[in-house]
């Protein structure tokens, strides 16, 4: 996006430096690097990012504050999900966008998904250090946002995990987190603030507290649970844990449970119809669509629709969307009625379908121009103010961004966003 730091890139890149990057990154996060890690990060001017936080924002406070639509979103909280104890605000939130070209022809970001979920925090901040070490970046350039340094960044990670207790009475949780490939940010998260690396299954429910064992066997009682654990990883994997997540436990979570499911895909069809918030793209759920007053919402919002609707009809320019996945999980291109009318009408409020977004590729690589998806990430910390900390990128030539959708390629992958 800034010529001269591109072309100045991409000519002093080499095969070797790619390769130290690599070897870097396992050597700060204590484990190899199991996705793909793009061989360039991108280059933006300050205010883009700005404007992209500014717009994530917004749309997390709006719902957030919207008591009718936080009603509908907890309604649609799987069972024996509804976890106790829920806090005021999510302590994490993401919003990602992508470029697209407007009517007039002018590149302008668009939402492509909202979850008040915690993401790579300190993963991320590792990648912005090796790429600047390897690839002698110059230190004018920023990586960080909301006015914070490098000590600021992870007082404030570290103030949001741990709120006020000790670091040996909080725990980053996980589905057997050590065969995760999000393994690299939990070591450094442990190394960082020096948390204990739990798996979720393992924690002990002693009267109404959790409690877990320590290297020495020991057991720990739990304060507060940075939780990294997803729902719906749970429920497909028909995860027992040996307590019920949904009890009034005393405990607080650093990223509480209700969230992942408040302020997710569910806040899209919501937000499409606030006027003032043209950066998110139409959408409705499924049975809003197929009942017929969905359909005529997208089609009053622009987007192409055959003329006529038959089992055999293809909307070409929609995506079908779970509304609790991770990662692109069940995303289908141009789903038929046919095949939106096989959902069961029961599910059919668990799925939306949203128009179809075509990334501008913006990105010059010697594999020719790459599209960028841009992950805003924030940190609400106990008392404190909704702040945007970080960026996180994906690189990618298919219809996909995520890092599992570009296998086999080069010049893609995760990526981060450098600013001047």
């Amino acid at each position: 996006m800034i010529p001269e730091l591109r072309s100045s890139f991409n000519q002093r890149f080499t095969g070797e430096a790619y390769a130290r990057l690599l070897a870097n990154l396992e050597n700060r996060c204590g484990s190899p690097i199991l996705f793909r890690v793009a061989e360039t990060p991108i280059f933006l001017s300050k205010s883009q990012l700005d404007d992209m936080a500014e717009l994530g924002a917004a749309l997390a406070l709006d719902v957030i504050a919207d008591a009718n639509y936080l009603a509908a979103a907890r309604r649609a909280i799987p069972q024996g999900f509804d976890v106790a104890n829920e806090t005021a605000h999510p302590h994490f939130v993401t919003a990602d966008f992508a470029w697209v070209r407007s009517d007039s022809g002018e590149l302008v970001p668009k939402l492509v998904e909202i979850q008040a979920f915690p993401s790579v925090f300190a993963y991320q901040a590792e990648l912005c250090t090796a790429y600047r070490e390897v690839f002698d970046l110059p230190q004018s350039l920023g990586v960080l946002l909301g006015g914070l340094s490098q000590k600021s960044y992870w007082d404030l990670l570290r103030r949001t995990v741990l709120g006020s207790h000790s670091p040996e009475n909080v725990v980053l949780t996980e589905v057997d987190p050590l065969q995760q490939k999000t393994f690299p940010d939990f070591h450094v998260t442990s190394q960082r603030l020096g948390i204990p690396l739990v798996d979720i299954a393992s924690l002990e429910p002693i009267g109404n507290k959790l409690h877990y064992r320590d290297a020495a066997g020991r057991l720990t009682p739990v304060h507060r649970i940075y939780n990294r654990a997803i729902a719906d990883e749970l429920i497909a994997r028909n995860i027992r844990l040996p307590f019920d997540i949904s009890y009034p436990w005393e405990v607080e979570w650093a990223g509480h449970p209700n969230w992942y499911f408040l302020i997710s895909k569910f806040s899209i069809p919501w937000l499409a119809r606030t006027e003032r918030f043209a950066v998110v793209p139409p959408a409705v759920f499924v049975d809003d669509f197929l009942a017929g007053p969905g359909r005529d919402f997208l089609s009053a919002a622009g987007v192409t629709l055959p003329a006529r609707d038959t089992g055999d009809t293809v909307y070409a320019d929609l995506l079908l969307k779970p509304l609790f996945s991770f990662a692109g999980k069940g995303i289908e291109f141009e789903p038929s009625r046919a095949r939106l009318e096989a959902i069961a009408p029961e599910e059919r409020s668990t799925y939306l379908v949203q128009q179809r977004m075509r990334f501008e590729p913006t990105i010059d690589t010697p594999f020719g121009l790459t599209q960028a998806e841009i992950r805003i990430m924030y940190m609400w910390p106990d008392g404190g103010v909704l702040t945007p900390a970080i960026s996180l990128v994906r690189l990618g030539r298919g219809k996909m961004m995520g890092v599992d959708h570009n296998k086999n390629q080069e010049w893609v992958g995760g990526s981060a966003a450098f600013y001047i």
